[in-house]
């Protein structure tokens, strides 16, 4: 069912043009992620559809009584605000049971002083409160600008479970590659003032375009074998009086008025940097505390010149203060941190104001201002040429910065960074505020880079690009494992299945020599358990079919998932005491 339509929709800031008659429908069921590089509108459409901007040209249709929650990027929250008082605000709780809820979202999101003012939390606290609130809240429509900003891995990871089983449409803008191919179901892409619609995932979408591109690639192979075959009868003198002549021509003129496709950057650039030494940085026996809390105690490591490290973590943790005492930012409590003659730091920031205090300098002077010219391989590369390679064209590099957008300073921050030819580059959480066009080709510079690399971000996608060993913050000590996020992501599930199972081993056969048998409790439980979990298997298999009925009743949607929840749970314990109690039955029949 059609719930919003987007009809000729226009948008202009000043001279730049951001969208142009642009127009597609939103289903009930739809799962939209719009992507497209920074500056070309995507949030300034999600504005537009939520009704917080205006178009200059064309409507929103809306179904009647259309309930939206937006998120934006940064939240808005009132001053003096405590947290449970914003989400009453938002979600307004009509009862015990919904109070109850906006409680446990919270609590789920790690957020458990309800009553702390907001002003107080971080970037990722305030972020994961404003999401709280758009999850829970009665909506047939969520829009999100950014949900993945500022919050851990595992977050979004429960984040996209909410969302593949949610009944509400959805809109939203990302850069996480993974979470847009497990969560939508449908792309739309914004690329040079065109609209682009591909009916699948993010995977789907990357194959469906690379065929889109070669059937243009195709196209304008035919329309310029077409002009040259014209230019050479037209070159022989023909003469325009026939009717077929005058046809010919009027052809040859209206199929060179078409506008050739764009091809995509060609992003070839080495990722230049400088002459690096034998000696690094070297971080001995490291520790920093605040407010008493040790946020890292005795950590020690010899950054190698060709280091690609991925640092993971909570929020909160200390990736920032690690990577801060690392590059000379901050100082250590205790320990000490040597830095090498010949290392040149390059310092990729989460926040930075050095762009917004340049914002009447040309985006070109800004780069020349580090270096006209880079080392690319064997070559040298304009600072024009990288510009462009990093999606700056040649009107954008002559005009102010005060004129790109919020991404797109972003992207001139980082391209100041990189032509500095740093040969240890640090990067805190790169993946913020840019878009996947710039993040693939800051992902080929790593790849091409001569020095090392430092990463802390929450990207699984771009860790998993970029990374070939991981520090984990895991309870107050950091870790290193060897491999990308996903080696390390499996190798945690398999400690953890380990400890399961030698915690089970020890509590279930840890006897000495004494003889195994059942209690009588156990006895009886054994006799009765096939038949339990059955049972349970067919509750929940009613409350799915419930909640199937239920799909439009948001209060009793709430109940029945709560319901089944409980029930999984139930079932989970009773499928693990069925694999205990069975394995104690066969070990005791071994025995005998």
């Amino acid at each position: 069912m059609n719930i919003l339509t987007v009809e000729n929709i226009s948008k202009a800031f000043g001279e730049k043009v951001v969208l142009k008659d642009i127009s597609f429908g939103v289903d009930s069921a739809d799962k939209i992620g719009i992507i497209g590089v920074n500056g070309t509108g995507k949030s300034t459409l999600l504005k537009i559809i939520a009704g917080a901007d205006e178009a200059d040209s064309g409507e929103i249709v809306k179904m009647r009584g259309l309930r939206v929650s937006y998120l934006p990027q940064t939240p808005v929250f009132l001053e003096n605000e405590v947290v449970i008082d914003y989400m009453n605000r938002i979600c307004d709780p009509q009862s015990p049971e919904e109070d109850s809820s906006v409680k446990s979202i919270l609590t789920r999101i790690g957020i458990n002083d309800y009553y702390k003012p907001i002003d107080e939390l971080s970037g990722g606290g305030k972020k994961r409160v404003a999401l709280a609130a758009a999850l829970i809240s009665k909506v047939d429509l969520l829009i999100l600008d950014e949900p993945t900003n500022h919050i851990d891995s595992k977050t979004v990871e429960w984040l996209e479970s909410m969302l593949k089983s949610s009944t509400k449409a959805l809109i939203l803008v990302t850069h996480d590659r993974y979470f847009l191919d497990r969560a939508a179901n449908r792309i739309i892409e914004l690329d040079k003032g065109k609209m682009y619609t591909y009916e699948g995932n993010y995977t789907v979408f990357l194959e469906k375009k690379a065929e889109r591109e070669e059937l243009d690639a195709a196209s304008e192979r035919k329309r310029q074998s077409f002009i040259r075959t014209e230019l050479e009868w037209i070159r022989r003198g023909a003469r325009a009086r026939t009717t077929k002549q005058k046809a010919r021509l009027e052809r040859f003129d209206e199929i060179t008025g078409i506008q050739a496709p764009r091809e995509a950057q060609k992003i070839d650039f080495k990722g230049a940097s400088s002459r690096l030494g034998g000696k690094t940085i070297i971080a001995e026996n490291i520790s920093k505390s605040y407010n008493g809390v040790d946020i890292i105690r005795n950590f020690s490591y010899i950054i190698n010149r060709t280091d690609r490290l991925g640092i993971v973590g909570d929020n909160g943790c200390g990736k920032t203060t690690l990577i801060n005492m690392l590059c000379g930012k901050i100082k250590p409590d205790s320990g000490s941190v040597e830095t090498g003659e010949t290392v040149k730091i390059g310092i990729f920031a989460q926040e930075n104001n050095d762009v917004y205090l340049h914002e009447n300098e040309r985006t070109i002077d800004y780069i020349r201002d580090v270096a006209e010219y880079v080392q690319n391989g064997k070559d040298k590369i304009s600072a024009s040429q990288l510009m462009e390679r990093f999606m700056f064209d040649g009107e954008m590099q002559y005009s102010p910065i005060s004129k790109l957008s919020g991404g797109e300073k972003r992207r001139l921050y980082l391209l100041k960074v990189l032509i500095g030819a740093p040969n240890i580059l640090f990067l805190d959480e790169p993946t913020n505020d840019l878009d996947i066009a710039t993040l693939a080709v800051l992902e080929d510079y790593i790849h091409g880079f001569g020095g090392a690399v430092i990463i802390v971000s929450h990207d699984r996608y771009f860790l998993d690009k970029c990374a070939e060993r991981i520090f984990a913050f895991e309870n107050g000590s950091i870790k290193q494992y060897e491999g990308n996020y996903t080696d390390y992501y499996e190798k945690i599930k398999d400690i953890e299945k380990e400890k399961t199972s030698a915690e089970k081993t020890q509590k279930t056969w840890d006897k000495g020599q004494r003889k195994l048998k059942m209690t009588y409790a156990e006895q009886k439980e054994f006799e009765t358990i096939d038949d339990d979990i059955a049972a349970l298997e067919e509750k929940i298999a009613k409350i799915e079919a419930e909640m199937e009925a239920s799909a439009a009743n948001y209060s009793k949607l709430q109940e029945l998932t709560a319901e089944k929840e409980t029930a999984e749970t139930e079932l989970e314990q009773k499928t693990e005491r069925w694999v205990y109690l069975n394995e104690l039955d066969e070990k005791i029949k071994e025995q005998n």
